[in-house]
């Protein structure tokens, strides 16, 4: 009964995530507000629901409570932030939000499968990210001072990734963390912030060839350290979101060109410098020469992705344990074997959902330093997704980076929610000036229709109408001064035109 179960499930697990998949790119698509709003209320209802039959199988497969537990927590953790946003940000991107929320699931469920124990820790650091990450908008909107301060960004960076080179352990063949007080902490998932923030800075107004010298050499010690301490995936990261935020800021093609240039330069340096690159750059290449050792983990990855099929295995029914670190770096591998390869083309369309919200906001703001600042932080999520879902199904060679809100880590979970909370900072602003220009041409507008209601025949129903209003009779084509008093009528206008822009 419980495999007829488990079997069941997936299809409908499945069937859930087609819908809320589909349910985002319809709902950035409405036309009118109504559309949307039913459209993000369906998308909650779906992932509730996905939430509630992963735990239902997850419990009778264990027969453990705390799946219970971890589903209450889960769907406490939805409504409350759905609740907050809504009271203290009506004007948020609930699109952006429900994604959010959808993608913390999807890894909940996967780590509470693997482990109840990094779920549970996975979502206690999640909530204290959210609630931490609901004062973000706030600063965003109201500290103007955050777009002059380009060096203090800069240096802060360097001396958090220099701290870490310089009192890290190695782990895994780099140093990529420490610990304070018992807590891991990895800064350079943080600096992603602060290096973003740096580069709209000092490209915001000027672009000269000067400046962007300067830029060079400021983002070129940041990922230096990262390559001395063969953090290479964030090294990447951080290359990347400097040439396309360089470009986007010039508005010059040839700078990526450039670029690349010295990022395939660095890449043969680092392969010779780097015994740990050599062995990646070779496993990638031929993972069977050396199966039972530094080839075991990508191949495990590789018959994981296919072991599945078309709709997985089913929660529980698979072996993804089997996979070496597969909590952090190959959860992409246990997706496509449980939940199967259809589940996990929705999760990259997720994935690219999310993204593509990130850029039409930055494309709509007209302040230049927001953005960069969007467009920077979209690129770094855009290609640590692409880094790690190209090193599991060996596209590329395996970097170590974590899948942004699924995989198991602290730091990652943590600055991804500080990240789409600075962009739902900017979401809002773009939204307060749409509204402040919207007033402005009301006003604009009225007051053309008031002194010059002979260009608008509209404009000259209105007055009619307004006219019949205080009249308190059928109103009739006369002449001004003939049935009424026209000063009387003239000072009831004013009064409600007054009446009416107080808000």
């Amino acid at each position: 009964m419980i495999n007829i179960i488990v079997e069941i499930s997936k299809y409908v697990l499945l069937f859930f995530m087609i819908m809320f998949t589909w349910g985002v790119y319809r709902a950035l698509a409405a036309r009118d507000s109504l559309t949307r709003s039913y459209r993000l209320r369906m998308q909650l209802v779906w992932m509730i629901l996905f939430n509630l039959v992963s735990y239902i199988v997850l419990y009778i497969q264990t027969m453990d409570i705390f799946m219970i537990v971890m589903y209450g927590g889960v769907v406490l953790y939805i409504i409350l932030t759905q609740v907050l946003y809504n009271i203290l940000y009506k004007r948020a991107s609930f699109v952006l939000l429900n994604v959010m929320c959808m993608l913390l699931s999807i890894g909940l469920v996967m780590q509470s499968r693997l482990g109840i124990d990094t779920a549970v820790k996975q979502l206690i650091i999640a909530s204290i990210a959210t609630i931490i990450s609901l004062f973000i908008p706030v600063i965003i909107r109201k500290v103007r001072a955050l777009q002059n301060m380009g060096w203090f960004f800069a240096i802060v960076g360097i001396l958090l990734i220099g701290a870490v080179f310089a009192l890290a352990k190695v782990t895994g063949g780099g140093k990529l963390s420490i610990s304070i007080a018992g807590i891991t902490f990895q800064f350079s998932e943080f600096v992603k912030i602060t290096f973003v923030f740096f580069i709209a800075g000092f490209l915001k107004e000027v672009t000269t060839f000067s400046q962007v010298i300067k830029v060079t050499l400021l983002a070129g010690i940041h990922v230096i350290i990262l390559v001395i301490s063969t953090d290479l995936g964030a090294a990447l990261i951080y290359f990347v979101a400097y040439i396309v935020m360089v470009c986007v800021a010039t508005r010059k093609v040839g700078y990526a060109f450039l670029g690349l240039g010295g990022m395939a330069a660095a890449s043969v340096v680092a392969y010779k410098l780097f015994s740990h690159v050599r062995v990646r750059v070779e496993v990638w290449r031929d993972p069977f020469a050396d199966y039972q050792g530094t080839g075991y983990q990508i191949i495990q990855a590789l018959f994981g992705v296919c072991a599945g099929g078309w709709f997985g295995t089913g929660l529980l029914n698979g072996s993804p344990t089997s996979i070496p670190i597969v909590k952090e770096d190959f959860i992409f591998a246990a997706v496509c074997e449980e939940m199967g390869i259809l589940f996990a083309i929705c999760l990259i369309l997720l994935c690219m959902g999310l993204f593509l919200v990130i850029v039409n906001i930055s494309m709509k703001l007209s302040n230049r330093f927001y953005k960069l600042v969007a467009i920077g932080l979209g690129i770094e999520y855009a290609f640590q997704v692409f880094l790690t879902i190209g090193g599991t199904t060996k596209f590329i060679p395996m970097t170590g980076v974590t899948l942004p809100l699924i995989s198991y880590g602290g730091s990652s979970v943590m600055c991804t929610i500080f990240m789409l909370a600075i962009i739902q900072g900017l979401y809002v602003l773009r939204k307060d000036e749409i509204a402040e220009d919207d007033l402005a041409d009301e006003i604009e507008e009225f007051d053309d229709r008031e002194y010059y209601p002979e260009r608008d025949t509209d404009a000259t129903r209105e007055l009619t109408g307004i006219t019949r209003q205080f009249t308190g009779q059928q109103y009739e084509e006369k002449k001004p001064g003939q049935g009424f008093n026209t000063e009387e009528l003239e000072r009831k206008i004013e009064k409600a035109t007054e009446d009416s822009l107080r808000w």
